[in-house]
């Protein structure tokens, strides 16, 4: 009976393994759609944007895949980690964002090669399954796909979420948002019916969300239902950004430069005004460097983020009614500046970089801006320099693929974002590089896409970040008045010359407004600024040119029209011959918030030979001098001033050049 009994339970047992093991485990319906654009062809090379669109349940990973009609090649890609095996590739998630909710999108991109004709690919799949059909419930259904679905709000201001379609429609495609029941202030005042097309349709549009000011002291909500006919409706929650803070604090404004007037840093200041004539620019507001973890609360002398800001009260309360904005430079990234060594930081990515960036020096910096004290002030923060265009360019380098594949920059500047968001009387500003970097085509979309998608990310989306800056700590000059991108010398494009080497834009004016209008094709608000460091890109002094070169070969008309005098565009250490650019001054130009000086003239830029430290700055040989450069620079002579201190340290021989070589000249 017993052996009965036991042979019974073992074939129940056995009948209900093979059950389960031949029953289908429960899994993700994936379903998606792609869109692929080239960004630039070259006849021989070329560079495309593939965008996809999560259709189906969320995923906690992704592997796109696809086939090649002809004989193109990846050569380079970013935000996805790219392989390819005879005609097939495959672009695989990396840690930062392998988790897409049901109807997220993100945009790839590569750089490839090919030889005869360059056939767009088709038959995208994801996870194995072939976007816009079969795989899911409904694959390829047409739905709203809104970013971010919640929203927040500065009082006395706006804020923006985009709208786009899942799928090409096959008619015209009308999109209402209607705010409903909630706090009355908050209301929609653009986009609030918008129309997509079989041409449009994946192109993000906004939506303008206003609060208007009150005297209430609540952070007021209100949903907004984005709706079209026969889709599923989404809810997008608005929240009010209170300024009624008990201490009349101003509400956020779109320019914090205009009306302003700008602090200025004693400490900075003292420096430059011991120099011979540094007087006449003394009283210049500069950003304030928190470099490292001890610089909150100030080191050597120099003071910390409270007493910055403490000092600024005291200038604000002498101002008059005009109120004060302060600049900070938030720059202590784990495997901070990739690329470089003079800049290098405290933290490392191997060495739990990131979640020390978080608490102990983005969270401590958070806890003091917030200080209702300090309401009354415009607080500019420029977030993280030459940080997520290395992710476009410089992947090549361990640091930068740690950065990339640890997720490490785009996470750290997302917490940031959010941390620093949710003070409303903080304004952010993201790097966004300079010219003579991410001009190229190949770089420019990808860079922008790439703050697109960092923006997305975050808890408020575009509305995260208030603006961009460029040529921060560079020299490029502000605008070259002798030539443009399209001027041609004997039949020959300026852009062929070995200066320019087919970049697309000759000054940093010219690729400050273009970049700043790429951004907002990406889906951030049309009211976005951008700000151009000016403190060391005025290039005045006997070596200016004082009208176009009569030449006609082209690298001796560029060389002899250029006022930027570097040796190569690529150097960017202690530039000999530099000169202090424009002064700050709000809306300067079209799309512009402010002429700054982010990079305090006199501070150098990096050592010109080693010097042992404990601030983690290395010897990068593009600070020697006599260095005869890298590919990066086209093997030239780097142009740096000789017998330079460590970065941010005074560097008296370089402000009395660029006094000197002042363009506007100091009066």
């Amino acid at each position: 009976m017993r052996n009965r009994l036991l042979v019974a339970v073992c074939a129940l047992l056995a009948g209900l393994a093979t059950a389960l093991m031949s029953a289908p485990a429960a899994q993700a319906a994936v379903a998606c759609s792609v869109a692929y654009s080239k960004t630039w062809d070259s006849g021989g090379g070329f560079g495309a944007n593939v965008t996809i669109t999560n259709t189906g349940d969320a995923l906690t990973s992704w592997r796109l895949t696809y086939t090649w009609p002809g004989n193109q090649r990846v050569t380079n890609g970013w935000s996805a980690d790219w392989s390819q095996t005879g005609q097939n590739v495959t672009a695989a998630s990396l840690s930062y964002n392998g988790s897409q909710a049901s109807g997220a999108q993100w945009t790839i991109g590569f750089n490839g090669s090919y030889s005869g004709t360059n056939t767009n690919p088709t038959g995208f799949a994801l996870n194995g399954v072939t976007c816009g059909g079969g795989g899911g419930p409904n694959p390829g259904q047409q739905a709203l796909q809104v970013t971010p679905t919640s929203l927040s709000v500065p009082e006395g201001g706006s804020a923006t979420y985009a709208v786009r379609l899942a799928v090409q429609p096959t008619s015209n495609v009308t999109v209402t948002s209607t705010a409903g029941t909630g706090d009355s202030d908050l209301t929609v005042t653009g986009g609030g019916s918008l129309t997509f097309t079989s041409a449009n349709w994946n192109t993000p549009q906004n939506v303008t969300v206003s609060a208007a000011e009150d005297s209430d002291t609540t952070n007021g909500t209100r949903p907004i239902t984005v709706a079209s006919s026969g889709l599923t409706s989404v809810t997008v929650t608005a929240t009010e950004a209170d300024n009624d803070t008990g201490g009349g604090g101003p509400g956020h404004v779109d320019n914090p430069y205009a009306g302003a007037t700008g602090y200025v840093n004693s400490d900075w200041s003292a420096k430059a005004a011991a120099e011979p004539g540094g007087s006449a620019v003394a009283n210049t507001s500069t950003g304030v460097w928190i470099d490292r973890i001890a610089a909150i609360a100030g080191t050597g002398g120099a003071k910390g983020v409270r007493a910055h800001l403490d000092a600024a009260l005291t200038q604000d309360a002498a101002n008059g009614s005009a109120p004060l904005t302060i600049q900070f430079v938030i720059y202590n990234l784990p495997n901070r500046d990739c690329s470089a060594l003079a800049s290098n930081g405290e933290l490392l990515i191997s060495q739990n970089g990131l979640a020390r960036y978080k608490s102990e020096y983005i969270d401590p910096i958070a806890e003091i801006l917030a200080d209702p004290k300090y309401a009354a002030l415009r607080i500019v923060t420029v977030v993280e320099i030459d940080s997520l265009p290395n992710l476009v360019t410089n992947t090549n380098l361990a640091k930068c693929a740690e950065a990339q594949s640890s997720g490490a920059y785009v996470q750290g500047i997302q917490y940031a974002l959010n941390k620093l968001h949710a003070i409303p009387n903080v304004y952010t500003y993201l790097d966004a590089a300079h010219h003579g970097w991410i001009g190229w085509s190949s770089n420019f979309g990808p860079t922008a896409d790439l703050m697109a998608s960092t923006a997305r990310g975050t808890t408020a989306g575009y509305a995260s970040v208030d603006g961009f800056i460029t040529n921060t700590a560079n020299y490029s000059a502000l605008t070259e008045p002798y030539f443009t991108v399209s001027t041609t010398v004997n039949g020959t494009t300026v852009r062929q010359s070995k200066w320019l080497d087919w970049n697309d834009y000759v000054d940093e004016l010219t690729f400050a407004q273009a970049f700043r209008n790429a951004l907002v094709s990406k889906g951030f608000p049309s009211t976005i600024g951008m700000l151009i460091d000016t403190s060391r890109n005025g290039w005045g002094g006997a070596a200016r040119p004082t009208g176009p070169s009569t030449s006609t070969n082209v690298d001796e008309f560029v060389n002899q029209s250029r006022v930027d005098r570097r040796i190569h565009a690529g150097n960017w250490c202690n530039q000999s011959g530099a000169g202090l650019g424009e002064r700050p001054r709000p809306n300067p130009a079209p799309g512009l918030d402010a002429y700054v000086w982010i990079k305090p003239p006199g501070e150098s830029d990096g050592a010109s030979e080693q010097i042992d430290n404990d601030e983690g700055k290395g010897f990068d040989r593009m600070c020697d001098p006599t260095y005869t450069g890298n590919d990066r620079n086209g093997h030239n002579l780097t142009g740096a001033l000789p017998n330079a201190p460590l970065s941010g340290h005074w560097f008296s021989a370089q402000f009395r050049q660029l006094l000197q070589n002042a363009n506007p000249p100091v009066q």
